[in-house]
């Protein structure tokens, strides 16, 4: 009976990895997202955006998780930096997100992946946006990212 938990246990654990899907890169998740997940942070951008994330989740006000929240928090007047992910489908959902942002003058990006978000964040399922208040634990990084983030939005709009 030892032999059978054994090999029952070790069957799940195959069962959680699935075969063949090996990690994307992120040229890969580019290709992913829907066309209009305009301004699409770079890769280097991408990973600092990840790290602030990881920095702000032990900040538990400080970091919204979830479209819901974040709309809430954005019309109660909340400010921040604010996160999309560009692979959402269908993308009706966050469609009205940036519009809402750039009235507000809130900072707002994309990044490839949803579930990168959430592990970035440290949970396992995926988080659609999520919307970063400024704090002294990462400000340094929070204010590099915002102006990066500000640069990139202003230049999505301007008529070339």
């Amino acid at each position: 009976m030892g032999k059978e938990r054994k090999s029952l246990q070790g069957n799940e654990a195959d069962a959680d990895e699935k075969p063949g899907e090996a990690e994307l890169s992120y040229e890969e998740k580019i290709q992913l997202v829907s066309p209009i997940s305009k301004p699409m942070a770079s890769r280097k951008l991408t990973k600092k955006l990840y790290k602030l994330i990881r920095k702000a989740s032990k900040q538990k006000t400080f970091l919204r998780n979830g479209l819901k929240d974040v709309q809430t928090k954005i019309r109660k007047g909340e400010t921040g930096l604010v996160i999309v992910a560009g692979d959402v489908t269908p993308i009706d959902v966050v469609c009205h997100l940036p519009g809402v942002c750039e009235d507000l003058s809130i900072p707002y990006v994309y990044t490839p992946s949803r579930q990168d978000i959430g592990a970035a964040m440290g949970v396992k399922r995926g988080a659609v946006t999520v919307m970063i208040r400024d704090h002294a634990d990462y400000k340094e990084l929070y204010d590099e990212c915002s102006a990066e983030v500000s640069n990139l939005n202003s230049a999505a709009w301007t008529p070339s």
